[in-house]
């Protein structure tokens, strides 16, 4: 079916390109205009598909006819288009992990194998593993916090053990104790943030599982997240030496 569009205005004054138009029912905006072809001025375009077309817009065409309002509609994903997330994010990604325990972990040979007392036969060739080993080895920074209860719960422990295979990923694995979490005022939210521009807040059932997330790129809030990135960096404690004060604590 066929957009309900709006043309909301050009910057010409015949009416003819550039002009912006506005999708009346989902409120995405349609910018036409000269198409971008220097490939030096292409080569500088971050983000840009190879179905996508740049084109040149003058910049009081989107000021004058562009929407003034923010969308206050939360965008969400389903869990497998927020997976391509982890495929397309340039310079970083980082995890603040806040729950007692994953579904999706609990439904693998390994959570299985360590609940065996066995030592997990970790899968190095896992999309996850060959799409986040690539990453990090060509620079990317892979990150995650992880909170710990006091005892911890088994899937935590599953987590403790697991550290190893995303270190050997490349990834930097911390973590903190749950009340010292709360004492930097660090939320009850598990989150992703790509690139230090866009977060993916997860929305969990209550058996565990990913049922959808939600995307902010409002700058204002990505930096509330960003300074709580930085306070769980500064404060927690580089996986090893975790799980070796409290082997110690628990002798």
């Amino acid at each position: 079916m066929a957009r309900r569009l709006r043309f909301n205005g050009t910057g010409s004054g015949g009416g003819s390109c550039p002009a912006v138009h506005e999708d009346l029912d989902t409120r995405d905006v349609i910018v036409h205009g000269p198409r971008l072809t220097d490939s030096a001025d292409i080569a500088q375009l971050q983000h840009l598909d190879e179905h996508e077309i740049p084109i040149v817009v003058p910049r009081n065409t989107l000021i004058d006819f562009g929407p003034k309002d923010r969308d206050t509609e939360p965008r969400i994903l389903d869990p497998q288009t927020f997976a391509g997330m982890f495929e397309n994010f340039q310079h970083s990604a980082w995890h603040l992990e806040m729950r007692k325990g994953y579904a999706v972990d609990r439904a693998t040979d390994t959570y299985a194998q360590f609940l065996r007392d066995e030592t997990p036969k970790w899968d190095m060739n896992s999309d996850w593993a060959r799409t986040i080993s690539a990453k990090t080895q060509d620079g990317a920074h892979v990150g995650r916090v992880r909170i710990v209860d006091n005892p911890p719960t088994e899937g935590q422990r599953y987590l403790l053990a697991h550290a190893e295979h995303n270190a050997e990923l490349g990834e930097d694995v911390r973590n903190m104790w749950r009340h010292d979490a709360y004492a930097v005022n660090l939320p009850d939210e598990d989150f992703w943030i790509f690139d230090s521009h866009i977060v993916a807040l997860c929305q969990w059932d209550d058996d565990d599982n990913l049922t959808g997330v939600e995307l902010i790129s409002e700058p204002a809030r990505v930096n509330q997240y960003n300074r709580l990135r930085d306070a769980a960096l500064h404060y927690a404690t580089p996986y090893k030496d975790f799980v070796a004060a409290l082997a110690a604590k628990e002798e």
